[in-house]
């Protein structure tokens, strides 16, 4: 016995022509200039682009520094913490910072990187604390990826995500 047909009127594109219409988009994704000025993409990035870079990549330095305070007075929190302080060193590598670079503080991160003596004694505090460093530099970071170019702006976009995924798990989630 045959299966009615659902008295539904379908809304919204088929599938074949998304799938006829995915490729095409991909390919004039791809065709349009990398550039978001004047000049040839080729040319590199913009010194606009490069302190951009190097302020997020001093952002991601100075909040690897809480994390390192924090592990540093609350030893017993190392294991829930150290995904999350890899993650940042990876997100200042991404920006062009990382080991071995140590970045001269901007303004925007010298408060965010306290002494040990600043780090709350309780472990709950403590992670508290992170959070709210890791919400404060996600909003600054996707309000200033609206004025940043593609590929720059979509890094920020990535990062502030992971940022605030950072923050659910060192407030609700068990990191």
């Amino acid at each position: 016995m045959p299966f009615p047909s659902s008295p539904r009127a379908r809304s919204g594109p088929r599938r074949r022509s998304l799938l006829a219409v995915g490729p095409a988009a991909l390919a004039l994704a791809g065709c349009t200039s990398g550039g978001d000025g004047p000049g040839d993409p080729e040319d590199g990035p913009s010194a606009a682009d490069r302190r951009a870079r190097a302020r997020a990549a001093r952002d991601s330095e100075g909040l690897v520094e809480r994390y390192d305070a924090v592990i540093a007075a609350h030893p017993g929190l190392v294991e829930r913490l150290r995904p999350l302080r890899a993650e940042a060193v990876r997100h200042a590598q991404a920006f062009g910072g990382g080991p071995g670079r140590k970045a001269s503080p901007s303004p925007s991160s010298s408060s965010a990187a306290p002494s040990a003596a600043a780090v709350p004694a309780h472990d709950k505090d403590a992670l508290v604390s992170l959070a709210v460093a890791e919400r404060e530099l996600a909003d600054r970071r996707a309000k200033a990826l609206l004025d940043m170019p593609g590929e720059l702006a979509r890094l920020l976009a990535s990062v502030a995500a992971a940022g605030a995924a950072h923050v659910y798990l060192l407030t609700e989630g068990g990191a």
